[in-house]
C-alpha cells in the first residue's frame, strides 16, 4: 500500500517538472479528445486540472508501464465541471517528461484512499 507521503512526493515531483518542461497530452486517443469536447474544456484547461490535483485526488499507482516500460504510471480523479475525470500520468525516467496518457470521463466510480469521507 502506499503512503500519503509516497502520493505527495510524486505530486512534488510532477508539479515541479511541470514547471520546467511542459507536459505531454496523449492527444492521440480517441477518449481524451471526447472528454475535451465532452466537458466543453480547451486543452489547456487540463494542465490546471493536473497542476492542481493533491493527495485526496489519488486513486492507485505506481503501476509499472508494462507496455512501453518507460516508468511508473499514476492514476489520480478529480471533478471537472460535474464529472468525475480519470487522469492517468507518468514522469518518464532520463528524459524526466511529464505525459498525460489518460484525461478522460471515467468509466466506473473511483475509490480514493486518501480523501475523508
Amino acid at each position: 500500500m502506499v503512503t500519503k507521503e509516497q502520493v505527495e512526493a510524486f505530486l512534488f515531483e510532477l508539479h515541479t517538472k511541470m514547471k520546467i518542461l511542459e507536459i505531454l497530452f496523449r492527444d492521440d486517443r480517441t477518449k481524451n479528445q471526447e472528454a475535451l469536447q465532452e466537458l466543453e474544456i480547451i486543452p489547456s484547461y487540463r494542465k490546471v486540472v493536473i497542476e492542481n490535483l493533491r493527495t485526496e485526488d489519488y486513486v492507485q499507482g505506481p503501476v509499472v508501464d508494462e507496455l512501453n516500460r518507460l516508468g511508473e504510471m499514476w492514476v489520480f480523479g478529480k471533478d471537472v465541471k460535474g464529472r468525475e475525470v480519470y487522469i492517468k500520468i507518468m514522469i518518464v525516467g532520463k528524459t524526466c517528461q511529464t505525459i498525460c496518457i489518460s484525461f478522460h470521463i471515467a468509466e466506473h466510480p473511483l475509490v480514493y484512499p486518501f480523501k475523508e469521507k
